[in-house]
């Protein structure tokens, strides 16, 4: 029993020594492996950085604490296939992890191996945005991921107000991805690639002049090279040939420039002239101690390697950063009970008895412990703050934006996924709030292609002979607008000299042929029209095309060249004022509180003064005259009477106030009633017109049909076509009642031209909609925004006011003569007034002549002794002397008069005449 128990125990001594290797809680060596390109730009100089770190890493205590790193590098020679090859090599080598690949195809191969075994990527040089976690939970970048870098580049566009770019890369994995990634970013900012020119790997620089070539066919100037050391320099060297690097365009690059500058440069003369003006970005690393240290020390660094001499890029940065994120999250691993072993994986047993040996690789046991404390480094190196988000990317992405003049480079600003576009750095911006106003997002000024300072437009007319194929509505009605001459078959009219004088305005030739749009019988649908610009039947479209909601959906327009919202037509009566116009300011109900307000407020201050106040006492017929009086005479602020109390001065004050209200109030309504022509029409605007059941009639091909119908819900069976200016009119005079319609909703530019020559109709209410006529191109035409500036210049400088007149100055239907005679006062707005003035004087004389004769008849016959001239007039006249001098005298006269007589014959019928004089 003994023997079997210790057979069984050497059994499984022996199973578990085949399956775990080289365990070990804490190893004199850890092996690391690292695979890259010694010869290449990144490579020569991320040799020298690792082989740095892993002494530095070593000689210090306190990471490893007892175990050394040692770090195998191997070199890719920029092949796939050793790439590959290598990295399965370190597979078998118990290797805990690979710093590397340097290329982005190499990673996308040996991270699947990763997966399997466990063992850590940790690349700093491999920026393809789809090496993600979620496919490669083994593959840590511990760089920046190209999406970053492409998200500035997409805000530079934005920036600079660029709407496409033309992308050349090299068609890999890394090109490809990448300008993937470009055009994602640039359709967040609504602009695109407009061209994607793909240089094959293994090209050459004929391959290339071809390649570039077709790009200075195309309309954009903004060119972005996405590539590496091996191709970028030979492209911008094409370009320069090609002429390419002159005033107009715009050459933006990714990192391989900065990077190929900050180690090789300064480059060539003959070289750097390939890439004046060029726009580049540099992974930004933060300004530190340590980073300053690390540079001081280079140069000891590179002769102690003797390899040549070459600066730091921040790929080195990196590279050296990333041995000491392997290094602490080892010592983590380990104090985190971590030990080194392997197992064999038994899928990659060649069961067939192959010589690929692929049971020699297997599995590191500790590989996720690992991964995780490497996911959750926390530490500042010489490139700044490395920790990872939650996608695995690295924080506080950034980068420096580099112009590329002279012999060397110049930093004009910075990009950071935390403040986009500024010329601070973003170490200092992480510290502050954060600034998303449109003034944070700037640049220094850029020395462009050509040696200007002056931000090219971006794009050009494309110089290949073809000419745009503008689609223009043939129009059947309003023909002062566009329309197609029968015999000649050429186009003309408003819209068409609008867009004439702005292609000429152009800072360059737009060579175009208009073709007419229709059957001719009837206006085409502008709807189509605009439908056929946006599926690219029509290169652009001229006419009277309004900018409504649903055709700038799928087209863009320029700026409106003239406004034109919807309104409402119909028949109108002019009202004229009569002899009592001048009651229609106030109803009845109105001048009756009026009046009787004028007898209250009379009455209110006789009660108040007539106590104290000697102008209102005496008999009552006096004081009912002086309330009257008193009461009318406010209206014109002529009363005489005092008041003395203060209750009636408080009253009389605020009754002249109500007084001044009512009579400014009538004055104004007055003016208007007389001054200004009144019109009326059972509809008064667009809520009448929608309640109502009447036909609306409209302008075929216009979109006020689908207006009314969808956005004003009115059914489509109230709705009639109408195509022409004379069956407006028809239709409008005949009425619903005979067929006709009771209004018509068109644009205001139409209706203008209508009422131009019919003045029984009128415009009711006011515009409901606000929109313009505008020219049609495809959407994100940089054409659209040259024109659109043309059309503003054209307004500024009054050419579009000259072809309006040129197109619709004609004579309307009422005179210049009638409109001023219809502004002046006539008297039968007046003659009213006049007679009850007239009347009320014919009146008074009446009862005051009557008064007078009465008086003169009672008084006694005239003495006859007099002169005999006297005796020999007739008797008639001397009564009719005598009426009138009596009429003359003074009251106070004729009473001093009858005192002397009565002095000089104090008789009775003397007295009697007197008494009846007074």
């Amino acid at each position: 029993m003994m023997l079997a128990l210790l057979l069984l125990f050497f059994c499984l001594i022996s199973s578990t020594s085949g399956a775990t290797r080289n365990a070990s809680s804490r190893p004199t060596v850890v092996h690391v492996g690292a695979i890259f390109t010694f010869d290449s730009t990144i490579g020569s100089v991320a040799k020298v950085a690792i082989d740095a770190a892993e002494d530095d890493v070593n000689s210090d205590p306190s990471v490893l604490r007892g175990t050394r790193l040692q770090i195998i590098m191997r070199d890719t020679n920029c092949s796939g296939f050793l790439g590959m090859m290598e990295a399965l090599q370190f597979m078998e080598t118990d290797t805990v992890a690979i710093v590397g690949p340097q290329c982005t195809t190499i990673a996308h191969v040996i991270s699947h191996v990763s997966n399997e075994l466990h063992v850590p990527l940790l690349s700093f040089s491999a920026t393809d945005p789809t090496l993600n976690a979620l496919e490669y939970p083994y593959f840590v970048r511990t760089t920046q991921s190209d999406l970053f870098q492409m998200a500035a580049i997409a805000e530079i566009v934005d920036y600079y107000q660029w709407s496409q770019v033309i992308a050349v890369y090299v068609d890999d994995d890394h090109g490809r991805n990448g300008v993937a990634a470009l055009g994602d970013k640039l359709a967040e900012r609504r602009c695109k690639i407009s061209y994607k020119a793909q240089v094959s790997p293994g090209a050459t620089r004929s391959d290339v002049t071809d390649l570039l070539v077709k790009v200075a066919l195309m309309e954009s100037r903004v060119i972005v090279v996405h590539s590496n050391q091996e191709y970028g320099p030979m492209i911008l060297s094409v370009a320069h040939y090609l002429e390419m690097m002159t005033n107009g365009y715009v050459w933006i690059t990714t990192d391989w420039l900065s990077s190929l500058l900050d180690s090789r440069g300064p480059l060539a003369s003959s070289t750097m002239e390939t890439m004046q003006g060029v726009l580049t970005l540099r992974q930004h690393t933060a300004d530190s101690k340590k980073k300053r240290d690390f540079i001081s020390r280079w140069r000891n660094l590179i002769g102690k390697e003797n390899i040549g001499d070459f600066r730091l890029n921040s790929y080195g940065l990196y590279a050296y950063d990333t041995v000491w994120m392997l290094a602490k999250a080892l010592d983590a691993f380990f104090d985190d009970g971590g030990i080194i072993s392997f197992s064999d994986d038994k899928s990659l047993h060649d069961a067939q008895g192959g010589t690929l040996h692929l049971e020699a690789m297997s599995i590191f046991d500790g590989g996720q412990l690992l991964l995780d404390k490497v996911r959750k480094s926390n530490f500042s190196g010489i490139t700044g703050l490395l920790r990872f988000d939650s996608d695995g990317n690295l924080v506080h992405p950034a980068f420096d934006i580099i112009n590329v003049i002279g012999t060397g480079s110049r930093t004009v600003g910075f990009w950071s996924n935390y403040s986009g576009l500024s010329i601070v750095s973003p170490d200092t911006l992480y510290s502050k709030p954060l600034n998303v106003s449109p003034g944070s997002d700037r640049i220094y000024s850029v020395i462009w292609p050509g040696e200007t300072t002056t931000k090219p437009r971006g794009w050009v007319f494309p110089n290949n002979g073809k000419e745009l194929k503008i689609g223009v509505p043939d129009r059947v009605s309003y023909k002062e607008f566009v329309s197609k001459s029968p015999t000649t078959g050429t186009v003309k009219g408003y819209c068409i000299d609008v867009f004439t004088a702005a292609v000429n305005l152009l800072p360059y030739a737009v060579p175009f042929k208009l073709i007419p749009f229709g059957n001719g019988h009837a206006n085409p649908s502008y709807f189509e029209l605009t439908n056929m610009v946006a599926t690219g039947a029509f290169d652009a479209a001229v006419g009277d095309i309004a900018i409504v909601t649903n055709r700038t959906k799928i087209v863009d327009f320029t700026q409106p060249y003239i406004e034109s919202g919807l309104v409402i037509v119909a028949p109108i009566r002019k009202h004229k004022s009569n002899a009592w116009a001048f009651l229609q300011p106030f109803t009845l109900e109105m001048w009756c509180v009026t009046g009787l307000s004028f007898l209250v407020i009379g009455a209110a201050v006789w009660i108040l003064e007539h106590r104290i106040n000697d102008e209102f006492r005496g008999p009552p017929r006096q004081q009912i005259v002086t309330v009257f009086w008193f009461s009318f005479s406010t209206l014109f602020f002529a009363h005489r009477e005092n008041t003395v109390s203060t209750l009636g001065r408080v009253v009389l004050i605020i009754w002249l106030f109500v007084v001044l209200i009512i009579q400014s109030s009538y004055t104004a309504s007055l003016t208007s009633i007389l001054t200004v022509q009144q019109l009326s029409s059972p509809i008064k605007g667009i809520d009448s017109l929608i309640a109502s059941d009447e036909l609306i009639g409209f302008q075929v091909g216009s979109f006020a049909e689908n207006y009314m119908v969808e956005e004003l819900s009115i059914p489509r069976s109230r709705l009639k076509a109408l195509g022409s200016p004379e069956e407006y009119a028809e239709a409008l005079e005949l009425g619903p009642e005979n067929g006709g319609v009771a209004a018509i909703v068109d644009e205001r530019a139409y209706v203008e031209l209508f009422l131009s020559t019919n003045c029984k109709f009128a415009i009711i209410g006011s515009e409901f909609t606000k929109s313009g006529w505008g020219f049609v191109f495809p959407r994100d035409s940089p054409l659209a925004v040259d024109m659109s500036t043309a059309i503003l210049t054209l307004s500024e400088n009054g050419d579009l006011q000259r072809i309006h007149d040129k197109w619709f100055t004609r004579a309307a239907c009422i005179s210049e003569t009638d409109e001023i005679d219809s502004e002046r006062l006539h008297l039968s707005s007046f003659w009213g007034l006049f007679l009850i003035c007239g009347m009320s004087c014919f009146l008074a004389l009446l009862i005051y002549f009557i008064i007078m004769i009465r008086q003169f008849v009672q008084l006694p016959p005239p003495d006859d002794q007099g002169p005999s001239s006297d005796q020999q007039t007739p008797r008639s006249s001397r009564r009719l002397q005598k009426f009138l001098s009596f009429v003359d005298d003074k009251v106070e006269d004729a009473k001093n008069r009858s005192k002397r007589g009565q002095m000089e014959k104090p008789t009775n019928n003397v007295n009697a005449d007197i008494e009846s004089y007074d």
